[in-house]
Protein backbone atom coordinates (compact mmCIF):
# COMPACT_ATOMS: atom_id res chain seq x y z
CA UNK A 1 0.00 0.00 0.00
CA UNK A 2 1.32 3.26 -1.22
CA UNK A 3 2.04 5.62 2.10
CA UNK A 4 3.95 8.79 1.00
CA UNK A 5 1.77 11.74 1.03
CA UNK A 6 -0.06 12.77 -2.09
CA UNK A 7 2.00 15.79 -2.85
CA UNK A 8 5.35 14.18 -2.31
CA UNK A 9 3.92 11.45 -5.19
CA UNK A 10 3.19 14.37 -7.00
CA UNK A 11 6.65 15.91 -7.22
CA UNK A 12 8.26 12.81 -7.62
CA UNK A 13 5.90 11.95 -10.17
CA UNK A 14 6.15 15.06 -12.05
CA UNK A 15 9.76 15.37 -11.55
CA UNK A 16 10.10 11.70 -13.42
CA UNK A 17 7.96 12.73 -16.61
CA UNK A 18 9.74 16.18 -16.57
CA UNK A 19 13.23 14.12 -16.70
CA UNK A 20 11.88 11.79 -19.17
CA UNK A 21 9.60 13.03 -21.19
CA UNK A 22 10.48 16.45 -21.14
CA UNK A 23 8.21 19.57 -19.91
CA UNK A 24 5.97 20.50 -22.37
CA UNK A 25 4.66 17.00 -22.84
CA UNK A 26 4.65 15.80 -18.91
CA UNK A 27 0.91 17.18 -18.58
CA UNK A 28 -1.12 17.48 -15.43
CA UNK A 29 -3.07 14.85 -16.46
CA UNK A 30 -0.18 12.19 -16.59
CA UNK A 31 1.55 13.43 -13.57
CA UNK A 32 -1.74 13.06 -11.58
CA UNK A 33 -1.84 9.82 -13.26
CA UNK A 34 1.39 8.39 -12.71
CA UNK A 35 1.18 9.72 -8.61
CA UNK A 36 -1.99 7.84 -8.12
CA UNK A 37 -4.30 10.62 -7.62
CA UNK A 38 -6.74 12.96 -9.85
CA UNK A 39 -6.03 16.38 -11.48
CA UNK A 40 -8.24 17.77 -9.08
CA UNK A 41 -5.68 16.69 -6.07
CA UNK A 42 -3.33 17.98 -7.69
CA UNK A 43 -4.29 21.18 -8.04
CA UNK A 44 -4.96 21.24 -4.30
CA UNK A 45 -1.23 21.49 -3.71
CA UNK A 46 -0.25 23.12 -6.90
CA UNK A 47 -1.68 25.94 -8.44
CA UNK A 48 -0.61 24.98 -11.80
CA UNK A 49 1.94 23.25 -14.48
CA UNK A 50 4.86 25.93 -13.74
CA UNK A 51 4.53 25.98 -9.98
CA UNK A 52 5.03 22.70 -9.83
CA UNK A 53 8.12 22.55 -12.28
CA UNK A 54 9.17 25.14 -10.05
CA UNK A 55 8.90 23.13 -6.76
CA UNK A 56 10.69 20.42 -8.73
CA UNK A 57 13.54 22.43 -9.20
CA UNK A 58 13.62 23.69 -5.41
CA UNK A 59 13.09 20.00 -3.90
CA UNK A 60 13.90 17.50 -6.00
CA UNK A 61 17.34 18.82 -7.66
CA UNK A 62 20.25 19.78 -5.74
CA UNK A 63 19.76 22.46 -3.43
CA UNK A 64 21.90 25.31 -4.81
CA UNK A 65 19.79 28.02 -3.17
CA UNK A 66 19.95 27.32 0.16
CA UNK A 67 23.76 26.19 0.15
CA UNK A 68 24.39 29.85 -0.85
CA UNK A 69 22.21 31.67 1.05
CA UNK A 70 23.76 29.82 3.82
CA UNK A 71 27.06 30.67 2.98
CA UNK A 72 26.80 34.39 2.88
CA UNK A 73 25.33 33.93 5.94
CA UNK A 74 28.74 31.84 7.47
CA UNK A 75 31.07 32.50 4.96
CA UNK A 76 33.67 31.87 7.45
CA UNK A 77 32.81 28.47 8.49
CA UNK A 78 35.51 27.08 5.74
CA UNK A 79 37.85 28.18 3.51
CA UNK A 80 36.91 30.43 0.24
CA UNK A 81 38.15 27.22 -1.80
CA UNK A 82 36.38 24.70 0.19
CA UNK A 83 33.06 26.88 -0.19
CA UNK A 84 33.40 27.52 -3.75
CA UNK A 85 34.12 23.75 -4.82
CA UNK A 86 31.06 22.98 -3.04
CA UNK A 87 29.39 25.57 -5.05
CA UNK A 88 30.52 24.68 -8.33
CA UNK A 89 29.98 20.87 -7.74
CA UNK A 90 26.22 21.51 -6.48
CA UNK A 91 25.43 23.63 -9.53
CA UNK A 92 27.23 21.78 -12.17
CA UNK A 93 24.58 18.84 -10.64
CA UNK A 94 21.99 20.91 -10.63
CA UNK A 95 22.05 22.04 -14.38
CA UNK A 96 22.83 18.64 -15.22
CA UNK A 97 19.74 17.34 -14.03
CA UNK A 98 17.91 20.65 -14.95
CA UNK A 99 18.97 20.66 -18.46
CA UNK A 100 16.75 18.37 -19.91
CA UNK A 101 13.70 19.21 -18.24
CA UNK A 102 13.84 22.44 -18.90
CA UNK A 103 15.24 22.79 -22.35
CA UNK A 104 12.03 21.86 -24.57
CA UNK A 105 10.43 25.13 -22.78
CA UNK A 106 12.78 27.04 -25.46
CA UNK A 107 10.72 25.15 -27.78
CA UNK A 108 7.28 26.65 -26.96
CA UNK A 109 7.02 30.30 -26.65
CA UNK A 110 3.82 30.25 -24.78
CA UNK A 111 5.12 27.67 -22.15
CA UNK A 112 7.83 29.71 -21.78
CA UNK A 113 6.27 32.97 -21.34
CA UNK A 114 3.97 31.07 -18.49
CA UNK A 115 6.75 29.64 -17.02
CA UNK A 116 8.34 33.00 -16.94
CA UNK A 117 5.35 35.12 -15.43
CA UNK A 118 4.96 31.95 -12.85
CA UNK A 119 8.91 32.71 -11.83
CA UNK A 120 7.90 36.24 -11.10
CA UNK A 121 4.86 36.04 -9.38
CA UNK A 122 6.85 32.92 -7.19
CA UNK A 123 10.12 35.18 -7.05
CA UNK A 124 11.90 32.66 -8.69
CA UNK A 125 14.15 32.21 -11.83
CA UNK A 126 17.70 31.36 -13.40
CA UNK A 127 19.06 34.65 -12.27
CA UNK A 128 18.88 34.34 -8.66
CA UNK A 129 21.71 31.72 -7.99
CA UNK A 130 24.44 34.06 -9.70
CA UNK A 131 22.73 37.16 -7.35
CA UNK A 132 23.16 34.65 -4.01
CA UNK A 133 26.46 33.84 -5.23
CA UNK A 134 27.28 37.24 -5.84
CA UNK A 135 26.02 38.55 -2.14
CA UNK A 136 28.55 35.39 -1.00
CA UNK A 137 31.21 36.78 -2.42
CA UNK A 138 30.59 40.09 -1.76
CA UNK A 139 30.35 39.32 2.10
CA UNK A 140 34.02 37.01 1.49
CA UNK A 141 35.35 40.44 0.15
CA UNK A 142 34.00 42.49 3.78
CA UNK A 143 35.99 39.71 5.47
CA UNK A 144 39.11 40.47 3.10
CA UNK A 145 39.12 36.65 2.20
CA UNK A 146 39.09 37.59 -1.95
CA UNK A 147 40.73 41.01 -3.40
CA UNK A 148 39.13 44.20 -2.22
CA UNK A 149 38.73 45.06 -6.14
CA UNK A 150 37.58 41.65 -6.96
CA UNK A 151 34.61 42.18 -9.46
CA UNK A 152 31.97 39.59 -7.44
CA UNK A 153 29.30 39.54 -10.09
CA UNK A 154 31.50 38.80 -12.86
CA UNK A 155 33.29 35.78 -10.44
CA UNK A 156 29.48 34.73 -10.08
CA UNK A 157 28.15 34.46 -13.63
CA UNK A 158 31.95 33.37 -14.65
CA UNK A 159 31.51 30.40 -12.35
CA UNK A 160 27.54 29.36 -12.61
CA UNK A 161 27.72 30.10 -16.26
CA UNK A 162 30.81 27.52 -16.48
CA UNK A 163 28.70 24.76 -14.94
CA UNK A 164 25.62 25.45 -17.02
CA UNK A 165 27.31 25.25 -20.41
CA UNK A 166 28.97 21.62 -18.89
CA UNK A 167 25.37 20.49 -18.88
CA UNK A 168 24.82 22.41 -22.31
CA UNK A 169 27.69 21.39 -24.20
CA UNK A 170 27.82 17.36 -22.94
CA UNK A 171 24.06 16.77 -23.16
CA UNK A 172 24.73 14.67 -26.33
CA UNK A 173 28.20 13.18 -25.49
CA UNK A 174 29.15 9.81 -24.31
CA UNK A 175 30.04 11.39 -20.75
CA UNK A 176 30.80 14.72 -18.82
CA UNK A 177 33.48 15.51 -16.98
CA UNK A 178 33.37 14.44 -13.74
CA UNK A 179 31.49 17.04 -11.11
CA UNK A 180 34.26 17.10 -8.71
CA UNK A 181 36.88 16.98 -10.69
CA UNK A 182 35.18 19.93 -12.53
CA UNK A 183 34.67 21.60 -9.72
CA UNK A 184 38.06 22.07 -8.36
CA UNK A 185 39.61 22.92 -11.67
CA UNK A 186 37.08 25.82 -11.94
CA UNK A 187 37.58 27.29 -8.84
CA UNK A 188 41.30 26.74 -9.26
CA UNK A 189 41.14 28.86 -11.92
CA UNK A 190 38.96 31.46 -10.36
CA UNK A 191 40.14 31.76 -7.23
CA UNK A 192 43.16 33.40 -9.44
CA UNK A 193 41.40 36.76 -10.07
CA UNK A 194 39.79 36.80 -7.06
CA UNK A 195 42.80 36.83 -4.67
CA UNK A 196 46.03 39.43 -4.75
CA UNK A 197 48.41 35.90 -3.99
CA UNK A 198 48.19 34.72 -7.95
CA UNK A 199 48.03 31.77 -9.49
CA UNK A 200 48.29 28.55 -7.09
CA UNK A 201 47.22 30.33 -4.32
CA UNK A 202 43.71 30.00 -4.70
CA UNK A 203 43.37 26.89 -2.11
CA UNK A 204 45.35 28.02 0.47
CA UNK A 205 43.27 31.13 1.16
CA UNK A 206 41.60 30.62 4.52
Amino acid sequence: METRPARVRILDAAHELMRTVGLARATTKEIARAAGCSEAALYKYFASKEELFIQVLHERLPRLTPLLRALAAEPERRTVAENLTEIARQAALFYEQSFPIAASLYAETQLKRRHDEAMRRMGSGPHLPIEELDAYLRAERSLGRIAPGADTFAAASLLLGACAQRAFAYDAADARPDADAFAARLVGTLLTGLTTGGAGRGADIA
